[in-house]
């Protein structure tokens, strides 16, 4: 027989997941109709995309498309990295909309690492150039968790016109200080600060831009989900985020989980930039991110702001964004983002349905006992 906790665990954890799934599900419904309006086979449409992401299945055997598979998990890598910075915000109820200013600086750091210390052997420069990145996020993050905490201005408006910054500060630097003649992107990291691609690993990946960089990202997802559930740092940081009154009350200072939350949430949003500079194009472009730092945030939201919920969401996106290209011959480019939307908007709602549900079920419980 499942014991009480475990069946409190398994309902608990259907209720996380059927939102986003439901959501999923009615947005494919929905996308189905905008297809059948055109005059497209759904079905037709959507075997295309899967098959040109993830593979195709012949009788009982499946045939994986190795570039698409590395196209998506290049995709996704940033995505987890922009999605679990929100999230780990906002388990401190806190909501980061920097991710774009912190990627950037972080990536920035990163390729100025790796361009300078070129001497350095690959067991150092690697570290060193990732810890810059991280370093240079978390600092962009703590400045306005120090201004939420201190002063007590809103961090929606602070890591907003933290962007603008990053994004004059670091593009001075670029095409001023250390400009490369007619780019807009730095000099080349040292081949010992760069990480390697999935195809010198496996050799179905030839072509695609899938590189280590994603095992990081799902690191960084295991020590984001270790530090929030099982050390008291995190038990503080999620006191925080679901009643700052009752922490404060409780001995936990809410003005310093403000500025950790927000510097870790910066960390693992500057560590976000390693899938560009050093597993891709080996050095710093600017406009590398193309709204990676804000996607994050749907992200987050059909992750419910869960570290294994946000890889899962994040593969989603990609996989979208990938097999957009290959639709694209059946129907117009814009259905992926009309997909993505509905799924934001859907995922909303059904959040807000399920969660009244649970409600009024606790209480009719409670009402028994």
């Amino acid at each position: 027989m499942i014991g009480k906790n475990a069946k409190d665990i398994v309902r608990g954890a259907l209720l996380a997941a059927a939102p986003p799934l439901v959501a999923l599900v009615a947005s494919l419904a929905v996308g189905g109709l905008f297809i059948l309006l055109i005059g497209e086979n759904p079905v037709r449409v959507y075997a295309l995309l899967f098959r040109e992401t993830f593979g195709w299945f012949d009788g009982l055997s499946f045939h994986p498309n190795w570039y698409g598979l590395g196209q998506v998990v290049f995709k996704s890598t940033t995505l987890i990295f922009t999605g679990l910075s929100v999230a780990f915000a906002f388990r401190a109820g806190l909501f980061n909309i920097g991710g774009e200013g912190q990627i950037y600086v972080g990536a920035f750091a990163m390729a100025w690492v790796g361009f300078t210390f070129t001497s350095l052997p690959s067991w150092i420069l690697v570290p060193f150039s990732l810890l810059a990145g991280m370093a240079s996020g978390a600092l962009w993050g703590a400045i306005p968790g120090f201004l939420k905490a201190r002063r007590g201005v809103h961090e929606v408006i602070n890591t907003i016109m933290l962007n603008f910054i990053a994004y004059a500060l670091v593009g001075y630097l670029v095409t001023g200080v250390f400009a490369v003649p007619a780019t807009v992107h730095t000099p080349e990291i040292a081949a010992a600060a760069r990480l390697p691609r999935l195809s010198a690993l496996h050799g179905a990946f030839t072509g695609s831009l899938a590189n280590t960089s994603f095992f990081l990202a799902l690191l960084a997802c295991a020590a984001a989900w270790y530090l929030l559930w099982r050390t008291a740092a995190g038990y503080g940081l999620r006191a925080v985020g679901l009643s700052p009154g009752a922490a404060e009350y409780g001995g936990i200072s809410v003005a310093k989980n403000t500025v950790l939350a927000l510097a870790v949430s910066g960390a693992i949003a500057g560590l976000g930039g390693c899938n560009f500079v050093m597993g891709y194009k080996h050095y710093f472009e600017e406009g590398f991110s193309f709204g990676q730092g804000f996607m994050g945030i749907a992200v987050a939201l059909l992750g419910r702001n869960h570290p294994v919920g946000v890889v899962f969401a994040a593969i989603l996106f990609a996989a979208l964004s990938e097999g957009g290209f290959a639709i694209n011959l059946l129907v117009p480019k814009e259905l992926v983002n009309v997909l993505q939307a509905i799924i934001i908007i859907l995922v909303v709602v059904t959040a807000a349905v399920f969660g009244e549900w649970a409600q009024r079920k606790q209480k009719a419980v409670n009402g028994k006992r």
